[in-house]
Parts: structure tokens; C-alpha cells; sequence
């Protein structure tokens, strides 16, 4: 097997490390892409084969000896290399433990199956262990020997994939499907395997993400849609057989059964699939496909994309070539290559989402649960929508890159409301709603599609219906449902909201007031600012003046934003270091969340000099040394969303230079190469996209504007190609990571920030750097 790519390029690389390395040693960016950076410590990325915004990723479920848990949230850990099969969907970075998806493992096994694999409920028998030397993972393809001997090699399309399986010589060859066995366990499975046509067909009806949660999980422990599969051989069947829970069923050709949602023992034992087995040392290929419509979706997916005479080399040339398509999008020269394969193994996680749901024929699965065909100018129905982390940098990488995506999603999002009485939810997986985190952060997302100049999604029905989200209560605003976490209320307790002017955390209905208030303040003023656009200038004065509530959390008296009572009292005892009132947060980091006013924040806090100070203690240690890879609630914290654009406040706040400096030390220190990589949750490429703009030395200045922020650029010289829209060209000159001067167009850029006009019309950025801080800027 191949080593880790990362090691295969420094061996490579490392003579050209100051060079424009895509060009000097002939490699394209897909080879620069490490999928298991981020599988070790928080990122839960996933390693396996996947496609650019690809329906199906196939990808290792990884096993503690516990069958109904994981390694990881997303089913795969760089530490834990003992798998119980290769399972079909996953989700990238997701941080509920167990995640999204893992449907369908399947396993190569070396062995006779003489009980039922659900029985094995410490994954003693049914399981492999593996080395990561026989490991190897590219874009669209991933290979692994097992140590029972069997070695896999596959590679991904968008709906389909396909597995070359070598089994050992003079040993057993068995394909297990664990059916049954979602990462969140399922309500119902069913598996069918048919000799006369080397075909195994079957179906998960699941869903639960966040199911296990403490606070609040049990809302979500339900099933939304249904994944069916379809697997073709070109080898002949030599044995099947079925299992139900303890029960082996040798010959077997159909069975059922769901695993529930419960946990631990009350989910261990439970659950049905099928196994298939071959002549020894066979030499298997298998081509799958997938769809959350039907079977005969399915087959029709794997028609469509997989001819007959595919092998794994031809299909995973055509995907690299798809991959790099997308990476090719941001050209970059220069660095070293530890930052080439930071940079595109980021951008490679940033442009792993949104994730397709409807079959080459245009049917996917409603959120009503009805089946539906895409609307008329709408290519794709697309899904899995981690709204409260993507809205901030991730939604932004793709209106950039990917702007008719970006439209087809926004349209996606639409349907899927209007399927759903209206509401627009916070985090959608496949089809279905979650609740999951807090705030209102579609209305975000949609309005900063359209300032980035998205228009192929019915934009003014998608704005109806959420100027009327924010301004009509509902009732389910008024239950605890969910709470907290998965509040079923996606603008909790509105009617009081709309009175108090912040959401009074004695009875908001929601995970934390003051982070309520923080998070609907933001989604108001671009909504506001989406309305402004669209001319409906009444409803931009009344949503701009939204989007100052969040003075109403500013407690003066603290210094920090503070959650407060119906009643007007502020909410105590109150400690900064404290997330009473936030949501997966301190006081200390939420109150830099105002993006949309960071000058008014200033003047609350004393002035632009207090806020420096502030900002600087934030980010240091009392000697002044940095302190950027969480060091307490009353710092910094680059694991998480609510102050990943603190960094750039600087720029603001009259110290650019400060800006530079931060964010080039971030991108220096914090995001590496490697497993461990990423500094938390991938969150669906919100940290990934984080560092793709910090490197590039842009970054979106608040949600729902096409403004950007400048910082130092990390490379020489990049080019930027957009799939529709005008192309960037950014350089550098001199050294160090400090801004001196920069042109625009080859005139004086002078501000801190570029207006929105300048992603229509592209253009050069030529950026002077010093070695010490200049008054650029300032």
C-alpha cells in the first residue's frame, strides 16, 4: 500500500519548498490534499473516497469495541485503526458524538460467518484491525489492507462508488452489510441479496443526528429518511446468508430490522443485514450506488455514472479530474509544501459541502417527507446545512467559488422551508430538520448569497419567507421541546423578543439568551441589509434597527455582553468565564460577536483604544505571549465559531497591523499538516474555509455584505477563478507579515476593507509586506 500522502510529498517537495511546486514538479493541486488531516483529536474529517459535493463517501466506521459507538463523531479516528466496515454517507466535521450518517458498513471479512455479526457486540469478531502504513488516501479514492488480510481499494462519484477487493489466498472471502448500522443506530433496515443476479439491494430508514445529546437529544432520536442501496458484483455469490439480532439465518436471501436509538445496552444486540460469500482469494469488484428516494433511484444512479466496464483507475481519474476542477478555482504559487498541502487539504474540506440529495433524475425526499422533483432552473437539490457554523466563513468560500451551487443550495434551503410550514431550520441533515445550536443563521447564509451576488434562487420568495420568520411568533416558539441544544422554536418566544428588544433568558425558549440576542441580531441586520438590496426599504430600517439589539446584552457595568431576565435584571451571579446565557461559549468570547457593528462595540466597551487593549489580552497571556490554541474561556478559542473572526476586528479598530499579525500567527501555528491538524471540528468546512480566506489574506467582513477584510496574503501569488464571475489575482512583494501598501487595479487600496463591488469585478490586489507593523490602514 501507498504511504500517507503527506509523506510522499515531502519527500517530493522538499527541494522546491520556495517554489510554485504545482508547476516545478508537474503535480496538481488534488495531490496536495491530505484527507486525514483533521481525523486525529476534534477535526472529525473523514478520510474515504468522496466526490466534490458528493451524495455518497465511503469511508471506514471505526470501532472501541462497542458497536454501537464510534471512534469518533463522524466514525472515523486517526488513533483508533480497528474498523467494522466501510460505510456508504458521512458528514464532514459534524460534532455531535455519534454524527450524521455512517450508513451501511460494509465489511470484508476473512472468515466463515458462524453467528450472527449483530451478537458480536464488542466488535471481537466481526472487525479488522488495520495499519495506517496500509493506508493511503487521495481525493476520490481510498485504499486500506486489513489485517485479516483483505485489502480495499476504492473510488467515489457522486452518487456511486466502486471497491476492488482482494481477499487472502486459502481463506474465506465475506462481505458483510451491517445494514442496520447507522452511526445513530435506525428504525428499520432491510437487506435483499439475489445470487441469480450478483446483486445485494437494500435500504436504512434512519436519521437522529445530535440524537444522543444529554440536553435535550431525546427530541431528535427519530428517523427522517430512508437510504437505499444497490451493489452489483462481477463475481459469483458461493454462499448467503442473513442475521436479526442473535439470530443467523445461513442461505438466508432477505431480511429486517432497525437497531432503535437507544443507547448502550438497550441498542447493543439489535439490528439485521446480510452477507455475501466468495470463492477464497477472490478478486472482487464491487460497483454501488445510493439514493434517499428509491431503489430504483439507485439503480438509476449507478447506470448513469458507473458504466458497466468502470474500473477503480478510470473512476477515480474522473473524479481527481472533478476535484481538481474545484481546487483549481484558487491557484497558488509559492510557500513551502507543508503550506500547499495545509492550503488545498483546507480547501478540499471547505468544498466537501453541500451535499447532493436528489438522483441524476431530479427526485429527492421533502422535508414533508413527499417525494419531490428540483424546481424549474434549479440543478440539484442539495443538503446538510451546519448553519450556525457555516454562516460565518463557509457559506462565503462557496458564493465565491461556486456561485451557481451556491444558488442551487439557497434554493434547496427554500424548498425544503416551504415543505416544513414555513420554517427555515438551523441544521438540516438530508431532509431533515434538527434544530440543532441556535439563532437564525439560514437568514444569514441567503442574505449573504445575494450580497456576493447569488441570483439563480427565487430570492424574493426566499425573502418573504424569512422577513416573515422574523417578524410572525409561531408557537412552537413558546416550548422547551429540544432544549437546550435542539430548541424546536427557530425564533424562540418572538413575540417577547420583539417587545423586550433581546431575548429575556428567564423565557426565551432557547439555549441562551444573550447568545439568542447576539445570534438574531447578526441574521437581522443582513436580512436588513438582503432587503436593502431588493429595494423594500421599510423592511430594512425595521431589521437594521434589529441589528443593534445587541446593545440591549452589553452590560456596562461588566464591560462584557450578559444575559438578562423579562424583567430587565441582568442574570447573576455573573462570571465572564461562564456560558450561562451562551451557547457552547464563555461571555468573554461572545462579546466580540458583532461583526455588523464592531465600532459601536468599541464605543460600548470605552472607546477603540479600551477595545484594543481588550482585544489584545484576548488573544495573550498576562507576559504578552500568544495564546491562540485555547487557553480557557477568557481567551481565544480557535475550536469553535462564536470569535473565529476576532482576529480581523483590528483591522476596525484602527490596528491593522494587529490584524496581520494575529491572523498570520494562527495560520503559522494553529492549522498544520498531519492528523492533528485542524484545531476542532471541521463543523462542515467552517474552519477549513477560516483558513483558506486567512491565508489568502481576505476575509468576509460580517454576513450578509460582500465586503472584505485585508490581511497579509500567506503565498507569493495566487490566482482566483470563480466558477461564473471575474477572476482575482493576488500578489505579494517584499517580506515579512505586515502590510506596507496595497494596489488595486494598480491604484492605492488605502482602506482596510474592499466594498462588494470588487467581487463582480475582480481584479489584481498587489500587496507590499514589511518585516515590522506600518501604518497601512491604520
Amino acid at each position: 500500500m501507498r504511504r500517507p500522502v503527506t509523506v510522499v510529498l515531502a519527500a517530493v517537495l522538499l527541494a522546491s519548498s520556495l517554489t510554485t511546486m504545482s508547476a516545478a514538479s508537474g503535480l496538481s493541486p488534488a495531490d496536495f490534499v491530505d484527507p486525514l488531516i483533521g481525523s486525529a483529536g476534534d477535526g472529525n474529517t473523514y478520510p474515504g473516497a468522496t466526490a466534490p459535493f458528493g451524495m455518497l463517501a465511503w469511508s471506514p466506521t471505526s470501532t472501541r469495541g462497542d458497536q454501537t459507538s464510534t471512534g469518533a463523531a463522524n466514525g472515523y479516528q486517526y488513533d483508533t485503526t480497528r474498523i467494522r466496515g466501510l460505510s456508504l454517507t458521512h458528514v464532514n466535521g459534524a460534532g455531535c458524538n455519534p454524527g450524521a450518517a455512517g450508513d451501511v458498513p460494509i465489511l470484508p471479512f476473512a472468515g466463515d460467518v458462524t453467528s450472527s455479526p449483530t451478537a458480536d457486540t464488542t466488535d471481537a469478531i466481526y472487525a479488522s484491525n488495520f495499519s495506517h502504513a496500509d493506508e493511503a488516501a487521495t481525493p476520490g479514492r481510498y485504499k486500506l489492507g486489513l489485517a485479516n488480510g483483505v485489502t480495499t481499494d476504492v473510488a467515489a462519484t457522486e452518487r456511486t462508488a466502486i471497491g476492488a477487493l482482494q481477499y487472502p489466498a486459502g481463506k474465506p472471502a465475506s462481505l458483510l452489510f451491517r445494514t442496520s448500522n447507522s452511526l445513530n443506530g435506525s428504525e428499520d433496515a432491510e437487506t435483499h441479496l439475489d445470487p441469480a443476479n450478483r446483486k445485494v439491494t437494500g435500504s436504512v430508514l434512519t436519521g437522529a443526528f445530535c440524537g444522543r445529546r444529554a440536553n435535550g437529544g431525546v427530541n431528535n432520536r427519530k428517523s427522517y429518511y430512508r437510504l437505499y442501496f444497490t451493489a452489483q458484483f462481477d463475481q459469483p455469490f458461493a454462499g448467503t446468508g442473513t442475521w436479526k439480532d442473535a439470530t443467523l439465518q445461513p442461505g438466508g436471501l432477505d431480511q429486517t430490522g432497525g437497531e432503535g436509538y437507544a443507547t448502550g445496552s438497550d441498542r447493543a444486540g439489535r439490528g439485521s443485514g446480510g452477507y455475501v460469500t466468495f470463492a477464497p482469494g477472490s478478486k472482487v469488484t464491487m460497483r454501488i450506488a445510493i439514493s434517499y428516494v428509491s431503489l430504483d433511484g439507485a439503480e438509476r444512479n449507478l447506470r448513469a455514472e458507473q458504466p458497466s466496464k468502470s474500473t477503480v483507475d478510470n473512476v477515480a481519474a474522473g473524479t481527481k479530474r472533478a476535484w481538481n476542477t474545484e481546487l483549481n478555482r484558487v491557484a497558488v504559487g509559492g510557500g513551502t509544501a507543508n503550506q500547499q498541502v495545509t492550503f488545498y487539504t483546507a480547501l478540499y474540506h471547505g468544498l466537501q459541502q453541500p451535499n447532493l440529495v436528489s438522483d441524476v433524475d431530479g427526485q429527492y425526499l421533502g422535508m414533508d417527507q413527499r417525494p419531490h422533483h428540483v424546481a424549474r432552473g434549479q440543478d440539484a437539490q442539495y443538503s446538510n446545512f451546519s448553519g450556525w457554523d457555516q454562516y460565518r466563513a463557509q457559506v462565503q468560500l462557496l458564493a465565491l467559488l461556486e456561485p451557481r451551487v451556491a444558488g442551487n443550495f439557497a434554493q434547496s434551503l427554500y424548498n425544503y422551508a416551504q415543505q416544513n410550514d414555513g420554517v427555515w431550520d438551523r441544521w438540516v441533515h438530508v431532509n431533515g430538520a434538527t434544530h440543532v445550536m441556535t439563532g437564525d443563521p439560514t437568514a444569514a447564509t441567503l442574505a449573504t448569497f445575494y450580497a456576493m451576488g447569488v441570483r439563480n434562487f427565487d430570492y424574493r420568495g426566499a425573502f418573504d419567507s424569512l422577513y416573515k420568520q422574523a417578524t410572525v411568533p409561531r408557537p412552537e416558539g413558546l416550548q422547551d421541546g429540544g432544549c437546550p441544544g435542539q430548541c424546536v422554536g427557530q425564533r424562540p418566544n418572538l413575540a417577547q423578543y420583539l417587545t423586550s428588544h433581546y431575548a429575556p433568558n428567564d423565557v426565551c425558549h432557547c439555549w441562551g439568551g444573550a447568545a439568542e440576542t447576539l445570534e438574531d441580531a447578526v441574521a437581522d441586520y443582513a436580512i436588513g441589509h438582503f432587503a436593502e438590496l431588493l429595494g423594500r426599504t421599510h423592511e430594512a430600517a425595521e431589521l437594521h434597527a434589529r441589528g443593534a439589539y445587541w446593545r440591549n446584552v452589553f452590560n456596562p457595568g461588566t464591560g462584557y455582553m450578559q444575559a438578562r431576565n423579562v424583567d430587565g435584571s441582568w442574570l447573576t451571579p455573573f462570571d465572564p468565564a461562564s456560558d450561562r446565557g451562551f451557547a457552547q461559549g464563555s461571555a468573554a468570547a461572545y462579546t466580540w460577536m458583532v461583526p455588523q457593528d464592531v465600532s459601536g462595540l468599541a464605543d460600548a466597551m470605552g472607546g477603540k483604544a479600551t477595545a484594543v487593549t481588550r482585544l489584545d489580552g484576548f488573544f495573550h497571556d498576562a507576559n504578552g505571549n500568544w495564546l491562540l490554541k485555547g487557553g480557557g474561556p477568557l481567551k481565544y478559542d480557535p475550536t469553535n465559531e462564536p470569535d473565529i473572526h476576532a482576529p480581523w476586528l483590528y483591522n476596525e479598530l484602527g490596528r491593522p497591523w494587529k490584524t496581520q499579525e494575529t491572523v498570520r500567527q494562527l495560520v503559522n501555528s494553529v492549522y498544520t499538516t498531519g492528523p492533528s491538524g485542524l484545531p476542532g471540528n471541521d463543523d462542515l468546512g467552517t474552519m477549513s474555509a477560516w483558513y483558506v480566506f486567512a491565508a489568502l489574506g481576505i476575509y468576509p467582513r460580517t454576513p450578509g455584505s460582500g465586503e472584505l477584510l485585508l490581511s497579509s496574503p500567506l503565498f507569493p501569488s495566487v490566482v482566483i477563478r470563480p466558477a461564473a464571475g471575474a477572476p482575482i489575482r493576488i500578489t505579494t512583494s517584499g517580506s515579512g507579515k505586515y502590510v506596507a501598501d496595497v494596489r488595486r487595479g494598480g491604484w492605492p487600496q488605502r482602506d482596510w476593507k474592499l466594498d462588494a463591488s470588487f467581487l463582480r469585478t475582480g481584479g489584481s490586489l498587489d500587496f507590499r509586506l514589511s518585516e515590522t507593523p506600518t501604518t497601512w490602514g491604520s
